[in-house]
């Protein structure tokens, strides 16, 4: 039966690449019994040489390493008492904005806050403007007195989480074991091509497309994890079949905000995920078109990895209809 979902559900994207508006697409589902499917089509990339997409290929899987990393990370450390998730990051960072000790506020932000993004840091900063060594910019990340706002989706939570992680642990986050198919570039096989970048003069391809994640050395908090279509349903499936541990499972469940857990997304309407999941489904997307979804009461994930940014992120592909329509034609099946 899930193959026949899978062709189904698969209908989206395949108009999408036929009409021109994506290049390719890969579509994985997995139930909480072990059953999976796949399906793929189009390009990986067209120059120098066309290259069409495999099963194979890993995908720069952008914002989702804030979720199949970071933040397993970061709850790892916590189960294991490393970590106090109510705790100021200042415990793991305690430089962080060291000239103002009493009065900085990010002092008092917490890994809880970071996770659930209910923090006043801006939503993104071009922080590869800065400079070019990765190690100064890391710096500057820290020291900087950032800009207050209202509470936002904001990569620079992440990128203080995984500076953490590395402070923590003393390694830094490409030797953290995330399972086959999953690591921080450059990637072990074929890659998948995403955009003409302006400012390095090249197509990424096997190099990470976030440009802060690049300048900071190509592993971050917030970016910088490749992944193969079964690295992702072998994370989903983990989740569903009572590998992951309770502590993480609750943590990744539990409202920390009105659309937000530690992490991840949960459901609202309108969201990525389509409008036919459970209220028990969590999910997150990556700007470079990917995006993972795991429906707990429906023991059901499905993975959405696009090139959508090839070979530029100005066009209209028409992703978030294509993800609504593909979550909602998956939950059709399982309902």
């Amino acid at each position: 039966m899930i193959d026949e979902v899978a062709e189904r559900a698969f209908g989206p994207a395949r108009r999408a690449v036929a009409d021109g508006r994506i290049p390719g697409a890969t579509l994985g589902i997995v139930s909480a019994d072990g059953r999976s499917a796949v399906r793929f089509i189009g390009m990986a990339a067209l120059v120098p040489e066309p290259e069409p997409l495999t099963e194979d290929h890993w995908f720069d899987l952008a914002s989702v390493s804030k979720v199949v990393a970071t933040t397993t990370m970061v709850l790892s450390l916590a189960e294991q008492g490393r970590i106090d998730l109510d705790g100021p990051l200042t415990d793991a960072i305690p430089d962080l904005r060291q000239y103002d000790v009493d009065g900085a506020a990010e002092r008092r932000l917490t890994f809880r806050d970071c996770l659930a993004h209910r923090t006043f840091l801006p939503a993104v900063e071009p922080i590869y403007t800065y400079g070019g060594d990765p190690d100064r910019l890391r710096a500057f990340v820290l020291q900087r007195e950032w800009r207050h706002g209202p509470a936002v989706y904001s990569d620079i939570n992440f990128i203080l989480l995984g500076i953490a992680v590395e402070r923590i642990t003393g390694r830094s986050l490409r030797e953290w074991p995330l399972g086959p198919g999953l690591g921080f570039g450059p990637p072990l096989g074929p890659a998948v091509a995403t955009e003409h970048c302006s400012w390095r003069g090249r197509v990424m391809k096997g190099e990470v497309h976030d440009e802060n994640c690049w300048a900071l050395g190509g592993a971050s908090g917030h970016a910088g994890l490749f992944g193969t279509v079964a690295g992702v349903l072998g994370y989903a499936r983990g989740l569903l079949d009572g590998s992951a541990s309770d502590f993480l499972l609750e943590a990744i469940r539990t409202r920390a905000n009105e659309n937000r857990t530690c992490g991840w997304e949960r459901r609202f309407d309108g969201w990525h995920g389509g409008d036919a999941c459970s209220d028990e489904t969590i999910g997150h997307t990556g700007f470079t078109g990917t995006g993972l979804w795991v429906d707990f009461e429906r023991g059901v994930a499905w993975t959405v990895l696009t090139n959508r940014v090839y070979p530029t992120r100005h066009s209209e592909t028409g992703i978030a209809d294509l993800r609504r329509a593909t979550g909602d034609s998956v939950i059709a099946a399982f309902s």
